[in-house]
């Protein structure tokens, strides 16, 4: 037995109604979701941190959730695990005709032009046709990845500052009227241009071929290794300091990391 069959061996005891696992037995593909977002976040984490045995073990947990939601499937009736590799294999193929056809992709472009038209053909053989440049993009991504991908979609059209020097000015006018609304105490007029500034500030990122989701993530850690170094750094517990205590302890954390 391979161990994909073994894999889906044990997927399927999990769910036996009579002798499996009262958790697993529970789950439906809703309360799986979750789950399988939680698990594609640790995948990414892992390769940010360049830690490849932990990369190892999340990519299986990502397995899994594929093997969890195609075991529900089966059991509905609906399709099964090799379903799901048979229209993977086929999409792919499919996809990369330069590969596997006798079309001609000469560069990167090419093949995202191509990619582009196969899918537009895919969604019209599913009765699938695109109204919007935007469709597409799904309302579950995180919302700083979903606001890049839809800037993104609008950029293809055309819609698309031209530079990013003009960007960088938007930003200040987008903090200019948040100002405004702060000043006004109005919370849905200060949540509207919060909003418009972070809108912005991913658009900022992409003309700066950044990833605002790794972006983020990369400063939120940092700002988390150095707090934790101010804790180790203080003899008193930080809630204990006044403002200027609590300043001096930045700095010096920020120093110590510096080194």
């Amino acid at each position: 037995m391979s161990n994909t069959e073994t894999l889906l061996s044990i997927m399927a005891q999990l769910r036996d109604p009579d002798s499996g696992c009262p958790w697993d037995v529970k789950q439906d593909f809703d309360s799986i979701a979750p789950y399988t977002i939680e698990e594609a976040f640790e995948v990414a984490e892992a390769i940010a941190q360049r830690d490849y045995p932990e990369l190892k073990e999340e990519l299986g947990d990502l397995l899994l959730q594929v093997v969890f939601h195609s075991q529900i499937a089966r059991e509905q009736g609906l399709f099964d695990f090799n379903d799901v590799v048979q229209v993977l294999c086929d999409k792919m193929v499919r996809r990369h005709p330069h590969v596997f056809g006798e079309s001609d992709a000469a560069d990167e472009q090419a093949v995202k032009v191509n990619w582009e038209a196969i899918k537009q053909q895919e969604r019209a053989a599913k009765g699938r046709e695109h109204d919007s440049a935007l469709d597409g993009v799904p309302a579950g991504l995180p919302a700083l990845q979903r606001a890049a991908k839809v800037q993104k979609k609008a950029a293809k059209v055309g819609f698309d500052w031209p530079e990013t020097a003009p960007v960088r000015r938007q930003v200040d006018h987008e903090l200019a009227e948040l100002d405004e609304a702060l000043a006004s105490g109005d919370r849905a007029d200060i949540e509207d241009e919060f909003g418009d500034v972070l809108f912005t500030l991913v658009n900022l990122s992409r003309h700066l071929k950044l990833d605002p989701e790794q972006a983020l993530r990369k400063a939120t850690a940092k700002f988390e290794r150095r707090f934790r170094q101010m804790e180790q750094d203080q003899p008193e517990p930080l809630n204990t300091l006044d403002d200027d205590a609590l300043e001096a302890a930045w700095q010096q954390a920020k120093k110590a990391g510096e080194l």
